[in-house]
């Protein structure tokens, strides 16, 4: 029996892909009991004949190879990764070995200098893609013409630019994040009578008022995270910049036009610490100030739903880390609002995503390569997460097809013309800063290192 069966088998109905060209998959689930319906070999061979594999014959019959594929997603957002690439495995033969790791950043660098490459990996950071390229520039390899041919019609210029290293084209997106978001509890909202605020100074308001109004602290916030710790604190401190200096001094800051202890940086940190260092506003349900640096970001916003915390600051794809059964809506358990501005000619959107890297030319990692790119998978991806917890920027993503209320608010943040989206800053500056002394640097800042010690470090640090 092939993989490709057993998957299809393993959850009982099949996928439902999206997407111009590929068709609806449906079967019925099996009897637990094994009485009765169909043997389970036939039933595994009705679901993979159910499947219109027509979008898949440009990659032509790759029956028995496999690909290896190592990324930074674990669970529980692995296992819809892994169902999106269903339909692609039975049509094409490839089988798609998935390996996923919290240490995932550290750990692709050492395994490029060991020759012990994956033959597709996820990068998280257009920085790291340039780290690879610049130091181990015979590992990885250029994107092949169909995946260009993909990224030229479904993604914006500056997306393919995020995957591109003097001129050549690597890596292409694959899903994208709305990062500005705060997580609250609309019940504890409303029968406060708290209403969302529309600006940064409301917000700060609102903190003081819930502050001087009820037992439990404002905010809670945790940045632990394995060999990746801080990285949720840099999110914090980009959102601050991009409202507090403005998009076009992010870009200098992140490019290095301006150094990383630029007054502007300074005050941008001084300023998301008028919450995260302040006692009095957090570590709600967790702990003290320093109890930031150890909390996993996984849980930190989880006081919320026993109504120890007000607010926490986070991404999109925090939507996946709530416990199973929580209802996510704006009658729901937890729902989120746009981190506000006190701008007015501007609305920035932290942005970031994954881009598929691949170290190998072989036909089948070409192909899934190609796959990931596609609407096809861009629709399959929406249709594989019913939880919700993710949005792309493919523009042959069909935004009915997103499973939740929120994934959906999460791209029309993205999409909104309005909006001014900035990647992630420290996923553009050089790995060993934006991976490296940044994110070490929001662990001694959050544990009582001065900001000016913190910064001043950081740009000293830069290649």
């Amino acid at each position: 029996m092939t993989r490709r069966t057993t998957a299809a088998r393993r959850r009982g109905l099949a996928a439902v892909a999206g997407g111009a060209s590929l068709a609806l998959l449906l079967a019925a689930c099996s009897d637990p009991d094994g009485e009765g319906g169909a043997e389970p070999d036939d039933m595994g061979d009705d679901m993979e004949s159910s499947i219109d594999c027509a979008a898949y014959d440009e990659f032509g019959d790759l029956e028995g190879t496999t690909v290896n594929l190592y990324t930074s997603i674990v669970e529980p957002e692995q296992q819809t990764q892994e169902d999106s690439y269903d339909a692609f495995e039975e049509c094409t033969g490839v089988t798609v070995v998935y390996e996923g790791s919290r240490e995932f950043e550290a750990q692709l660098l050492v395994r490029i200098q060991a020759g012990n490459v994956p033959d597709i990996a996820y990068l998280p950071q257009p920085g790291l893609l340039n780290t690879i390229v610049s130091d181990y520039p015979d590992a990885i390899v250029a994107a092949p013409d169909a995946t260009v041919a993909n990224v030229d019609e479904y993604f914006s210029e500056t997306w393919k630019d995020y995957g591109t290293v003097d001129g050549t084209f690597y890596a292409a997106p694959l899903g994208a994040n709305a990062k500005s978001f705060v997580w609250y509890s609309p019940t504890m909202f409303a029968d406060a009578g708290y209403e969302i605020p529309q600006t940064w100074t409301e917000m700060m308001d609102l903190t003081e008022t819930i502050a001087g109004e009820q037992e439990t602290l404002p905010w809670c916030a945790g940045v632990e995270s394995g060999d990746a710790t801080g990285w949720p604190g840099t999110d914090w401190i980009e959102d601050v910049v991009l409202r507090t200096a403005g998009p076009d001094v992010y870009e200098e800051w992140y490019n290095h036009d301006i150094p990383f202890n630029d007054p502007q940086i300074v005050e941008a940190f001084d300023t998301a610490g008028e919450i995260l260092k302040n006692p009095d506003y957090v570590n709600a349900g967790l702990g003290g100030v320093d109890s930031i640096a150890t909390t996993a970001w996984t849980d930190a916003g989880f006081p919320i739903l026993d109504g120890n915390c007000w607010m926490h600051r986070a991404a999109n794809f925090y939507q996946t880390q709530w416990p199973s059964g929580t209802e996510v809506g704006e009658n729901g358990d937890v729902f989120a609002f746009y981190l506000p501005t006190d701008q007015t000619d501007v609305k920035p959107v932290l942005g970031g995503g994954e881009f598929v890297g691949a170290f190998d030319d072989r036909p089948e990692v070409q192909a899934f390569q190609t796959y990931l790119s596609s609407a096809d998978w861009a629709n399959e991806k929406a249709l594989a997460t019913p939880e919700g917890g993710w949005v792309s920027a493919n523009t042959g993503l069909d935004p009915a097809n997103l499973q939740t209320e929120f994934d959906q608010l999460a791209a029309e943040v993205l999409s909104d013309e309005a909006a001014v989206v900035a990647f992630d800053g420290s996923d553009l500056m050089p790995g060993e800063v934006g991976a490296g002394t940044f994110w070490n640097g929001i662990v001694d800042w959050l544990t009582g290192t001065s900001t000016q010690d913190v910064v001043d470090r950081i740009e000293n640090s830069w290649p």
